[in-house]
């Protein structure tokens, strides 16, 4: 078993900040990928950012959150954390953690999720 679980998400007023923070543990041989995503009420999952574990860890953001978010990885502790600076009101949602893990014992890569944790931007 793979589990991923986030913390960090709360209740923050326009133009503040907050970090998430993703664990990843279980039977884990590898991860090559890490990334958050979010869902808003009445929306569909949408990317936030990846970042890979290896390959020097080359990051990809939606257009909606550069320059705002950072994601960053701590590959000896198998986490993945997001910083959200100058938060706005359409950040607000259940924000999930992504790894495509490969298991211990087997060679493929499989995508595993968080439960999610909620954001919300509001004053």
């Amino acid at each position: 078993q793979v589990q991923l679980v986030e913390s960090g998400g709360g209740l923050v007023q326009p133009g503040g900040s907050l970090r998430l923070s993703c664990a990843a543990s279980g039977s884990i041989s590898s991860i090559n990928r890490m990334g958050w995503y979010r869902q808003a009420p009445g929306k569909e999952r949408e990317l936030v950012a990846t970042i890979t574990v290896t390959n020097g860890g080359s990051t990809n953001y939606a257009d909606s959150v550069k320059g705002r978010f950072t994601i960053s990885r701590d590959n000896a502790k198998n986490m993945v954390y997001l910083q959200m600076n100058s938060l706005k009101p359409e950040d607000t949602g259940v924000y999930y953690c992504n790894a495509r893990v490969s298991r211990i014992g087997g060679s493929l890569y499989y995508n595993y999720w968080g439960r999610g944790t909620q954001v919300t931007v509001s004053s």
